[in-house]
């Protein structure tokens, strides 16, 4: 039994301020978006209003986080506790006490989202790791002290490098890294990359920085950082690869790719994994983003092509919105269409913009996730990933069986 810890906290407030890259700085009020878990009578609730901003409260008195954790393990001892919330672990100012309090000396401890932007001194890690603390996902940027300075607000980044090393010594770390065009990339990727081969990291987790409102900027922040033009989807990819094969620790790519794995959407590169799902018997048309769109279509080619998959201008799907749907080809669309089912729009309004032309069409949700990103997959084998995809692509396909024309 694995148990989250949420210990709570806000972007930018309980993280020693905000990166420059960080996609919730600048973020406006907005207007709910509408999703899966509103009601069918309300457009808005408490996630697509407020959770997708993590507009809550500060961080939770560590009793408070005890009492929660305690009443999901029923008094039993969890395998694994995972501590993390919405500001950053290092900020948390209980942090090793309530470390000691859910380790109890046995149990292992996985310390969530830290940038070590809390951290001022360089001996933190090592009282954590006695609590019993075995994994951490660590944001590095840069291993170059005025980089992170600059770039992530670190008041003390020799601290943070100089407790992230301790933390490679003793721990599975995998570290992060947004990248910036001319900031951090090339020559300083490098060298980043050289430091955590050295250090010992498990792995490195490569974000594309994201800029622009098709990226999922979509709370009216974009830009972030004014002039700064991102990494197309292609480059990014090539960046994940080529640093994959010049290192020895694991490296994914998120929105896009995982070299090992083949993820996102492993089963488009694995032909004799597809002929395991079942056969697709009805037409319909699946709405996605632009990412995932040609490796959709090449999965269901592969199962006989009635179903078209047709991309909107946004990188990530439970990212789209209802404005991305405006846009769209209706004379393309099919009969029955399936969206992405974490898409962040109010059912009647899709409904509405998919029969815009006059012609009634069923619509429904898919499954919450048919593949995995970098930050998941860095921590699964190729078997997991498709394993997790076949059940996945299985469950969308009785729905466009039982659905389609």
């Amino acid at each position: 039994m694995d148990v989250l810890a949420d210990v709570g906290g806000r972007p930018g407030l309980d993280c020693k301020g905000f990166c420059s890259y960080c996609y919730f700085r600048g973020v406006k009020a907005v207007e709910p978006f509408g999703c899966q878990h509103c009601m069918p009578f309300k457009k808005g609730c408490d996630y697509c209003s407020r959770g997708i901003i993590e507009g809550y409260p500060g961080f939770k008195p560590m009793q408070m986080v005890a009492f929660e954790v305690a009443q999901k393990t029923f008094g039993s001892v969890p395998d694994k506790v995972t501590i993390s919330g919405g500001g950053d672990m290092s900020c948390y100012p209980d942090l090793l006490p309530l470390a000691r309090m859910l380790g109890q000396g046995k149990v292992p401890i996985h310390l969530g989202y830290t940038s070590g932007k809390g951290f001022s001194r360089g001996d933190e890690a090592e009282p954590l790791i006695k609590a019993g603390v075995n994994e951490v996902s660590f944001t590095v940027f840069s291993t170059r002290p005025e980089l992170r300075h600059r770039y992530m607000a670190d008041k003390y980044p020799e601290a943070s490098i100089t407790n992230l090393r301790r933390f490679c010594e003793s721990c599975d770390v995998y570290a992060a890294a947004v990248l910036i065009p001319g900031v951090n990339d090339k020559v300083e990727l490098e060298k980043t990359c050289s430091d955590l081969e050295e250090m010992g990291a498990k792995g490195l987790i490569l974000m594309r920085f994201a800029n622009a409102t098709e990226h999922g900027l979509i709370l009216g922040n974009a830009p972030i950082i004014s002039g700064v033009v991102s990494h197309t989807a292609e480059e990014f990819k090539q960046i994940v690869t080529d640093v994959s094969k010049s290192y020895k620790f694991r490296v994914t790519g998120t929105p896009l790719w995982d070299p090992q794995t083949g993820a996102p959407f492993a089963l488009a590169s694995h032909r004799e994994e597809i002929g395991k799902l079942p056969a697709v018997t009805k037409s319909a048309t699946i709405i996605t983003s632009s990412i995932a769109q040609p490796l959709l279509s090449a999965i269901f080619d592969e199962l006989g092509g009635k179903v078209n998959v047709l991309p909107v201008a946004k990188d990530v799907g439970c990212l789209m919105t209802i404005k991305d749907l405006a846009g769209l080809d209706l004379n393309r669309v099919k009969e029955t269409v399936i969206i992405p089912g974490r898409m962040l729009a109010y059912d009647k309004e899709i409904h509405r913009a998919l029969t815009r032309d006059g012609k009634d069409r069923l619509v429904r949700r898919g499954p919450d996730r048919l593949t995995v990103d970098g930050e998941m997959s860095i921590s699964m084998t190729e078997r997991e990933v498709l394993d997790l995809e076949l059940e996945a692509f299985k469950e969308l396909i009785e729905a466009i069986n039982a659905l389609g024309v």
